[in-house]
């Protein structure tokens, strides 16, 4: 089982490669809060939702001081196609060996259609300004999770 991250904890730094192929750096936001999101698939239905979410809900959480962060396995060119596609302006990052997720306990056993194994579970990590993790959530729903992730934010301020 992977251990998950909790409030107060400095999560392990990263660097992935975003959907340019550039690399994009926890440290790159330093100073500053950043929603980092985990999900399993690009394109996927519950995906496409999640991050239609995010992105219609960007100018809100950047204007609370949040930046948001999409973590997936996918390879940066699937990951350029689903920004693409739905419009996506915010960075979409390739971990496809899982480490970033298994480092920040995103990866654990999962069923799908019956199916038992392991992969992304669909979690959200907000880190405060100072680094540090504020909320940590695993295993949520694609549908509502913003706007239920807002005004949790909201009561944080």
């Amino acid at each position: 089982m992977t251990l998950r991250l909790t409030k107060g904890q400095q999560p392990p730094a990263f660097r992935l490669p975003d959907s340019t192929g550039n690399e994009v750096a926890l440290a790159d936001f330093d100073g500053r809060g950043v929603v980092v999101y985990f999900y399993p698939k690009a394109a996927t239905p519950g995906c496409t939702t999640e991050a239609c979410d995010f992105r219609d809900n960007l100018a809100s959480l950047q204007s609370a001081g949040y930046d948001v962060v999409g973590i997936s396995p996918d390879s940066p060119d699937r990951l350029a196609s689903f920004a693409a596609n739905f419009a996506l302006t915010y960075p979409l990052l390739a971990d496809p060996d899982h480490k970033v997720a298994r480092q920040w306990g995103a990866w654990g056993e999962k069923v799908i259609n019956g199916q038992s194994g392991h992969g992304v579970l669909r979690s959200t990590v907000i880190l405060g300004a100072d680094g540090c993790v504020s909320l940590a959530d695993y295993e949520v729903a694609a549908e509502g999770h913003v706007a239920e992730l807002r005004r949790r934010l909201a009561q944080l301020v």
